[in-house]
C-alpha cells in the first residue's frame, strides 16, 4: 500500500520530465481535502480524459460538491494521465491516485466514471488497470493483496443510457440524473458492506436508476436461427454480406434475479431549482477547456431533433427561477474571480426568461469586467440582438448550428430552422460587427442525396454574401461538417451510418463545390465517426474489442493524433466482430435492440413514429411551447402538477387522456 509521502517523493522525481505538471498536482483553490480516517465511504469521481476537458465538466463538479457535503463520505477526482504521465508512472510503478490527498484508486469504496463520450471507453481501461485495480467486474470479486475489497466501479452519463458496451467491465451504471441516486446509493452501501460483493451488489440494483449488468444476460439467435431467418426473408447470404447482416441478432436481454427489475428506468430530478448546486468550484492552476462560471439554466430539451440523444433522454425541460439564478451567480463571482458567466444548458436560447436573465447580470455587473456568454444559440434575429446586448460588456463570437444545408433536410431532423431565418441572423449580425460566424452541419443523414450535401455549400456561400453587401470585406465563414452517428433513444436509431467511403465521398464532393475564399472548411473524421457509431450502437460482444484494443495500446481515441483506426479494425476481427454490422445495417423496427432493458422516458413507439414522420419530412411542435406531444417522458403526476404547467407554457391538461402515457 503506497503512503502520500512515497507518492510524493516518485511524483518530485517525474513531474519534471512531464507535459503540463499542473495537471497532477491537485492543492487547488475551493478543491476539498478530509481525514479519510473520519469518514465512512470514500469516493472517487473519474473523468476518463485529460485534466484540463474533465475540469471543465459540470456534472462532475455537482457529484464533487454534493458528496463532500455529507460529513459521512469523501470525494476526490481523478482524470486520465496523459501518455508521457502514463510511461513515468508504469516505469515506477506508481499507482494512479486522486488528487486532494493522492491516494491510490483501489484505497476507495467507489469508483465513479462520467461517460460522456464513447470514444473515452479505453480510458476507462486504463484509469482501472493504472490503479491496480482488474478491469473486469468479475474479476473484482475476489480481495485485494492486502485483503480489502476493490471498489465498486459505477458509471453514468449520456452513454450510460447504451450500458452493454461497457458492460463486462463495470459493476454498476446510474441511468438517469446522479443526483437521485447518490444519496441512496451510498445509505445503501452503509448498511450492506458487511455483505459479500455479489449481495452487496444485488441490494444495490434494487435502487432506482441503477443497472447492475451481472444480474442481466443477453442472448442471442443461433447460427441456424440466423440462416432461418435470412432464408424466411429472401435474403441470400451474398446479400446479408452485403447489407452487414452478418452476426447473429440479439433476442432479449433477460434478468438473472427476480429482484432486479426487468426494465431500468431513468431518474430524473423534478424541481431543479431545489438542486443544491456547486457555488465553490475548484479553480484549476493551468488553463482548462472552459475557464468561466457555468451556471446552468435548465435541463432538458425538447426541440425534437431526431438525431439528437441528449434531447431525448433529458426531457422533460424543467427550468431554474431567475431568483435563483441571480443569487447563484453572485455567490460564483465572490467564490471564484471568474469574469465570464456562460448560461448553460442544452438550449439555453430556450430558456423562456433568458433575455430577463442577460439583462439583469448585465446590469447587476456593470462598470466590471463581468460578461455573459451564452454557449449555445438559436438562428434567428432575437438571438443575435441578445448577443448583441451580452457583446457591450465583453465581443464573443456567433455559432449557429442549421445541421443541414437543405430545408428538406432541416426538416426530416426536425431542426425547424429556415434559411429565412438564418440569413436574417447572419444579417443582424455582420451589421452590427461582426466578420466571423461558424456554421456547423452533418452529413450522411438518412434520405440524404447529393443536392442536399451541395446545399450546404450554397448556404454557405449566400451567407458569405450577405456579409459582403452589409460592409465585410474580408468575411469568414467556417463551417464544421461531421458524420451523422446514429444514437440510442433517438428516432434514427434503426438507420445505419454510411460506409467510411460514402462519407468520403460526400466530404470530397462537397470541398470541391466551395469555391469561395471567405469560407473554412472543417471536416471531422470520418473513421472516429463509425468506431463512435459502433460503440454507442453495440452489445455486450463488442466488449472484448474494446478491451483489445486497450490492450494493444489504444488510449484518447477522442483526440486524433492518438486514434489508431487500423488498430481498432483489427481489435474488432479478432474479437469476431464484423463493424458493419452494428455501424451500418438497417434495422426493423420489430429487432431487439441492445439497450431495450433500459427506460429512457421517452417511449419507443413515439421513436417509431418520429422516424416516420422524418421519412415524409414532416416537423413536431415543441412541447415546450405547443400541446404535450406525448413522448411519455413526464410521468403523470408531473404533467398534472403545477410545476410542469409552469414549465410547458402550453400545457393542455384536457389533453391528457387522449393517449395513455404508460404505452410503451
Amino acid at each position: 500500500m503506497w503512503t502520500r509521502e512515497q507518492i510524493d517523493a516518485v511524483l518530485e522525481d517525474i513531474l519534471p520530465r512531464v507535459s503540463k505538471p499542473g495537471r497532477y498536482t491537485g492543492g487547488e483553490l475551493n478543491s476539498v481535502v478530509k481525514d479519510h480516517r473520519t469518514v465512512d465511504v470514500k469516493f472517487a469521481i473519474a473523468f476518463p480524459d485529460a485534466y484540463e476537458i474533465g475540469m471543465s465538466n459540470l456534472a462532475c463538479s455537482i457529484i464533487y460538491h454534493l458528496l463532500n457535503k455529507r460529513e459521512d463520505c469523501v470525494c476526490e477526482r481523478v482524470y486520465a494521465p496523459w501518455p508521457d504521465m502514463e510511461r513515468e508512472m508504469r516505469a515506477a510503478a506508481l499507482p494512479l491516485y486522486t488528487l486532494e490527498t493522492h491516494t491510490p484508486l483501489s484505497d476507495y469504496d467507489f469508483i465513479g466514471f462520467a461517460l460522456s463520450y464513447e470514444l473515452s471507453y479505453t480510458n476507462v481501461l486504463n484509469m482501472l488497470d493504472l490503479g491496480g485495480i482488474p478491469v473486469r467486474s468479475r474479476d473484482r470479486d475476489r480481495l485485494q493483496p492486502n485483503g480489502k475489497p476493490y471498489p465498486i466501479i459505477i458509471a453514468g452519463g449520456h452513454c450510460a443510457f447504451n450500458p452493454e458496451p461497457m458492460a463486462p467491465f463495470i459493476d454498476l451504471f446510474v441511468i438517469g440524473e446522479a443526483e437521485e441516486v447518490l444519496h441512496p446509493l451510498i445509505t445503501c452501501f452503509k448498511r450492506y458492506r458487511h455483505l459479500s460483493r455479489e449481495e452487496l451488489l444485488l441490494q444495490l440494483a434494487q435502487i432506482p436508476g441503477c443497472y447492475v449488468p451481472r444480474f442481466y444476460e443477453p442472448e442471442y439467435e443461433s447460427d441456424e436461427a440466423r440462416l432461418a431467418r435470412l432464408e424466411s426473408r429472401g435474403i441470400s447470404p451474398e446479400e446479408a454480406e452485403r447489407l452487414g447482416d452478418t452476426m447473429p441478432h440479439l433476442l432479449a436481454t433477460r434478468r438473472l434475479h427476480p429482484e432486479v427489475p426487468a426494465k431500468v428506468e431513468r431518474v430524473w430530478v423534478k424541481d431543479v431549482d431545489a438542486l443544491e448546486y456547486p457555488t465553490k468550484p475548484i479553480i484549476p492552476y493551468i488553463e482548462v477547456v472552459h475557464d468561466r462560471i457555468s451556471l446552468e439554466v435548465m435541463r432538458g430539451c425538447t426541440r425534437g431533433c431526431r438525431f439528437c440523444q441528449a434531447g431525448m433522454i433529458t426531457r422533460p425541460v424543467r427550468e431554474k427561477s431567475p431568483e435563483k439564478l441571480m443569487q447563484l451567480a453572485e455567490e460564483l463571482v465572490k467564490n471564484t474571480g471568474h469574469e465570464d458567466i456562460s448560461l448553460v444548458s442544452l438550449s439555453t436560447a430556450d430558456y423562456s426568461r433568458v433575455e430577463e436573465v442577460v439583462q439583469a447580470l448585465i446590469d447587476k455587473y456593470a462598470g466590471s469586467r463581468v460578461g455573459v456568454s451564452l454557449p449555445s444559440l438559436r438562428a434567428d434575429r432575437d438571438c443575435v440582438k441578445l448577443v448583441q446586448e451580452i457583446n457591450k460588456v465583453r465581443k464573443t463570437g456567433l455559432t449557429f448550428a442549421p445541421e443541414a444545408g437543405s430545408q428538406r433536410m432541416r426538416d426530416v431532423v426536425n431542426k425547424g430552422v429556415t434559411e429565412k431565418d438564418l440569413f436574417a441572423a447572419c444579417e443582424t449580425a455582420f451589421q452590427n460587427g461582426w466578420q466571423r460566424i461558424k456554421l456547423y452541419f452533418m452529413i450522411s443523414l438518412p434520405t440524404e442525396t447529393d443536392e442536399d450535401v451541395l446545399a450546404i455549400g450554397e448556404l454557405a456561400h449566400k451567407c458569405a454574401e450577405i456579409a459582403r453587401k452589409n460592409g465585410v470585406k474580408n468575411p469568414t465563414i467556417t463551417i464544421g461538417v461531421s458524420a451523422f452517428v446514429p444514437k440510442p433513444f433517438t428516432p434514427f436509431q434503426w438507420h445505419g451510418q454510411d460506409s467510411l467511403e460514402e462519407i468520403d465521398r460526400k466530404q470530397r464532393l462537397l470541398k470541391r463545390s466551395l469555391k469561395d475564399r471567405a469560407i473554412s472548411y472543417r471536416p471531422n473524421e470520418a473513421a472516429s465517426a463509425q468506431l463512435e457509431a459502433v460503440l454507442s450502437l453495440g452489445d455486450r460482444r463488442i466488449a472484448d474489442a474494446i478491451e483489445l484494443a486497450w490492450r494493444r495500446g489504444q488510449v484518447f481515441d477522442a483526440w486524433d493524433e492518438y486514434l489508431d483506426y487500423e488498430r481498432w479494425k483489427q481489435a474488432f476481427a479478432d474479437a469476431g466482430i464484423d463493424l458493419r454490422f452494428y455501424a451500418n445495417r438497417h434495422k426493423d423496427y420489430e429487432e431487439t435492440l441492445p439497450w431495450d432493458h433500459i427506460d429512457c422516458g421517452v417511449s419507443k413507439s413515439y421513436l417509431r413514429a418520429e422516424d416516420k414522420r422524418a421519412r415524409s419530412a414532416q416537423l413536431t411542435a415543441d412541447c415546450h411551447t405547443a400541446p404535450c406531444t406525448f413522448c411519455g417522458a413526464c410521468d403523470r403526476s408531473y404533467l398534472e402538477s403545477g410545476k410542469a404547467k409552469r414549465e410547458n407554457r402550453a400545457f393542455v391538461p384536457n389533453a391528457l387522456p387522449i393517449i395513455p402515457l404508460t404505452a410503451r
